[in-house]
């Protein structure tokens, strides 16, 4: 897992046929240019449409046709503590054991409980729910007196622990985590950033931002909301200029994190160019907060099972479906979800109808 610090130089990025990822291509084309290109990409053995980044979320990847895709800016967003952090964390570890390339603008976490979290996340998707979980992966990481004196060793006798630590370091050089600065890892800084990680790898990286509201605008002196309508309208022009997905996780209002009110669109907090920009929105719920409660007041012991599962709902999706609701399964000991996901059955509770 490669560390990209904030105050590192900005690299040329890698030279390809037609337009490189980082190199805008001229803003007015011909149609025949584009068909010349397009023959090009295909003459040597390239996608000519968009490429495509599955999440490793089943259920999420046929909604979406596929999964993230070339030039998107999909935005997740939900209460706090939901695991918003965990499910895009698993969607990268998902990308680079795929043999695709990641970079992580951490805004909440330094590099090493990235690293612990991605160990539970591996040993999870090895060993299941036996798996060592992301609390004793720390115990283990912060006792002193060990005769185990590297990773292997000391994680080898912990249940999918060996494997975890094999699996990290295969794939550990394609995923990079950048220790972001709410005061100093600018939009310019996230730009460097990226082209460098396309000049390592010479393939465009699947990208998070955890989180928006969080991105600093250099010599900027306006509102909140004036502020996130700058990032995000920037962030879709560098999934665009890069040709790479941007997946930022979006913040909510402070107003609508109260118990049993279905979290929407309207609800993330900064600006109404959250919705116009971005391609993808996805929300998370507690399905024991959105679900009709005739579900519970009639089956009481459906409470404790409902409070198992996250709700994903598919808010906005230019390239498919949307208006759809997912659940996945929390796993949250080892900070994860279970990636086979299904479609709601159970009624869910529309403010209109259910609102104080």
């Amino acid at each position: 897992m490669t560390t990209v610090e904030s105050h590192e130089a900005s690299a040329e990025p890698a030279s390809a046929p037609a337009t490189p990822p980082g190199r805008t291509a001229p803003r007015l084309r011909s149609l025949t240019d584009v068909l010349a290109e397009t023959d090009e990409k295909m003459r040597t053995g390239r996608a000519a449409g968009a490429r495509v980044w599955p999440t490793g979320f089943d259920s999420l990847d046929v909604a979406l046709t596929g999964g993230f895709r070339s030039g998107e800016l999909i935005l997740l967003g939900g209460p706090q503590g939901l695991g918003k952090t965990a499910m895009a964390l698993q969607m990268l570890r998902n990308a680079v054991s795929a043999n695709r390339s990641a970079v992580f603008f951490s805004y909440e976490h330094d590099a090493h409980s990235v690293l612990e979290r991605l160990l539970a996340i591996e040993a999870g998707a090895i060993a299941g729910s036996d798996g060592i979980s992301l609390t004793k992966i720390r115990q283990r990481f912060e006792a002193r007196h060990s005769n185990a004196h590297s990773m292997s060793e000391r994680f080898a006798n912990a249940p999918g622990g060996a494997e975890a630590v094999a699996a990290l370091e295969r794939y550990g050089e394609h995923l990079h985590v950048h220790t972001s600065s709410g005061l100093h890892t600018t939009l310019d800084e996230i730009r460097t950033a990226i082209e460098q990680v396309v000049s390592q790898e010479s393939q465009p990286p699947l990208v998070l931002v955890d989180y928006l509201q969080k991105v600093p605008v250099a010599q900027f002196s306006g509102s909140e909301e004036e502020r996130v309508a700058v990032v995000v309208e920037r962030l879709k022009d560098l999934a665009l200029e890069f040709q790479v997905p941007i997946l930022a996780i979006v913040a909510a209002d402070k107003g609508s994190l109260v118990a049993g009110k279905r979290m929407r669109v309207n609800d993330l907090r900064g600006s109404s160019a959250l919705a116009y920009e971005s391609d993808v929105i996805l929300i998370l719920n507690d399905k024991y907060d959105v679900v009709a409660k005739h579900h519970l007041v009639y089956h009481l012991e459906n409470a404790e099972r409902f409070r198992q599962w996250v709700i994903m709902s598919i808010e906005k999706n230019r390239s498919g479906v949307d208006h759809v609701s997912l659940e996945f399964r929390k796993r949250f000991e080892q900070g994860r979800f279970e990636p086979e996901g299904r479609l709601v059955e159970e009624q869910l509770i529309e403010e209109r109808v259910f609102r104080d």
